[in-house]
């Protein structure tokens, strides 16, 4: 797999996180817990995507 392809599939792991937390935030069923371990989850990937962008 090429960096390029490796930072897009990031990328897009990245936006799905970014739809998971917007819909869990509008869910009264999910705890802040779980919102905030989605959250962190998707900071990871961000800069991930960050650093290998940079190389």
């Amino acid at each position: 797999m090429s960096m390029s392809s490796h930072i897009q599939e990031l990328r897009k792991k990245h936006q799905s996180l970014s739809d998971r937390v917007e819909q869990a935030q509008r869910s009264p069923g999910i705890s802040d817990l779980d919102i905030s371990q989605l959250k962190k989850e998707k900071l990871r990937l961000k800069e991930q995507i960050e650093r290998l962008s940079q190389i």
